[in-house]
């Protein structure tokens, strides 16, 4: 059971928060290891294809069936929503269902740049459970936020399909409102996303929001205050570079838009490290310069998506998928960096805060990675 004894960890000073496990300690840190892995089962291997054994506990089905229906909605959610009501409309007698949406969705186009529309019910789906159950993922806290306050969370790094960042953002799977009390966080995504139906309204159910300047600054200036933006600064570009490996590469250095919006709105920037986001899926080699990753660089900058070409597992056979492999992710939310309040920041201000922010995130990974990584990991600014 995940809330017996031995599902409990702690380290100094940390809340760490899986489904069941929420505490403060004032125990030395440890080595934090996955006890929720059973030991190695081998399936059968036909083909070269290795197949999950028959006999597997129902808990572990149940979370390799959240995290595929998670991965299959993100990729045919949007899709096929447009081509049902495409359908609706030129084949069917149900026609003005279509136009009435269709009016709906231009009269509501813009509020997910005004704070979304979240449903407390959606988050809290038992589905969400088992999805972090799955890798599983950890959400750690290091300092205390004040709910009087907005914050812009920095989300590193971005991985395949910023995984851990999803469990802890956009669901109530490790129980974030539980480990900072009233903060409401908002996972922004590509604003491509909200042009959809149904997912649009889906993924807004979850709490997310667009990534634009406007969004952000909606967000960052509510007067009210416990508002936390979540944005993944290295985006796309940063995508390709999620390679398994000692070597992790996050795209900081021309990033500092988003920094000039905290400074706008005197908001704390909080640097934040998911270790092991980069474990769960393998990519096809792409090094600088290489045919393929010229031709990812060139449709990323037309589509503003990275067509990253990866390697997961299935739902039956560990060889070949989409679904994520199984790896602990440790989200770990740092203490925030201060800035002060500028209607027109200078660019002398600008890069004095964000060599800040570069700072505390490089000390957040360098401090931490004994604990939820491994020692000899490298943190590599592009």
């Amino acid at each position: 059971s995940r809330g017996s004894k031995q599902d409990e960890h702690a380290v100094q000073g940390h809340t760490l928060s899986t489904p069941s496990v929420s505490r403060m300690t004032e125990e030395e840190p440890t080595l934090i290891r996955d006890p929720f892995e059973p030991p190695p089962q081998t399936g059968k291997k036909v083909f070269g294809i290795d197949f999950a054994p028959l006999k597997l506990p129902l808990e572990r089905r149940l979370q390799t069936l959240a995290v595929a229906a998670w991965i299959y909605t993100f990729f045919l959610m949007g899709p096929l929503g447009l081509v049902f009501f495409l359908y609706l409309f030129f084949f069917t007698n149900y026609g003005f269902l279509a136009v009435l949406y269709l009016a709906y969705f231009l009269y509501d186009k813009d509020i997910c740049n005004r704070g979304g529309r979240r449903s407390k019910w959606v988050r809290d789906w038992g589905l969400w459970k088992h999805y972090c159950n799955y890798f599983p993922i950890y959400l750690v806290k290091t300092a205390e936020l004040d709910p009087r306050r907005n914050y812009l969370f920095g989300s590193h790094p971005h991985g395949v399909l910023c995984s851990g960042a999803f469990g802890c953002f956009a669901t109530e799977g490790v129980q974030f409102s539980q480990v900072f009390p009233d903060i409401t966080p908002h996972l922004l995504t590509l604003e491509g996303h909200y042009s959809f139906p149904v997912y649009r309204d889906y993924i807004m159910c979850a709490g997310a929001c667009s990534a634009s300047r406007d969004s952000i600054n909606y967000l960052l200036s509510r007067p009210e205050g416990g508002h936390a933006a979540v944005l993944v600064p290295g985006g796309a570009p940063e995508a390709l570079d999620s390679h398994p490996g000692r070597e992790i590469r996050v795209h900081v250095n021309r990033r500092k838009g988003f920094i000039k919006m905290a400074i706008r709105n005197g908001a704390p920037l909080v640097p934040v490290f998911s270790f092991g986001e980069t474990k769960i899926y393998d990519q096809v080699p792409n090094p600088e310069g290489s045919a393929i990753r010229k031709l990812q660089d060139t449709l990323t900058k037309i589509l503003g998506l990275a067509p990253v070409f990866f390697v997961g597992r299935g739902i039956f056979q560990y060889t070949f998928g989409l679904v994520p492999k199984r790896h602990p992710i440790y989200v770990v939310v740092g203490t925030p960096v201060e800035t002060v309040r500028m209607a027109h920041p200078t660019q002398e201000a600008i890069d004095e805060t964000h060599k800040r922010y570069a700072d505390a995130l490089m000390d957040l990974f360098n401090k931490y990675k004994g604990v939820y990584g491994k020692k000899e990991d490298v943190l590599l600014y592009i």
